[in-house]
């Protein structure tokens, strides 16, 4: 699990991570699963799923969850290839 507010390194992160990131953060923040999920729009079973690391997660939801909890996301392009 990554610790609540530190930076993580950057690399490719499994559902089970962001999931536990969530609930850690979520947890830090005194929220129920039942609270974020009102606070992001989204259902309570998701929250439950995305917590749980279930890889079939919408990412437009996940990214709700995210802004809900104040995290954010970045995506880092590759580098260019020179041939």
């Amino acid at each position: 699990m990554f610790p609540v507010g530190k930076t993580m390194e950057k690399r490719t992160l499994t559902p089970a991570e962001i999931g536990a990131v969530v609930r850690a953060v979520r947890k830090a923040q005194n929220l129920r699963q039942n609270q974020l999920a009102g606070a992001a729009g989204v259902g309570l079973r998701f929250v439950v799923d995305l917590e749980a690391g279930k890889a079939t997660a919408q990412l437009g939801k996940k990214l709700q969850v995210l802004q809900a909890l104040g995290c954010s996301l970045e995506i880092m392009r590759p580098p260019e290839r020179t041939v």
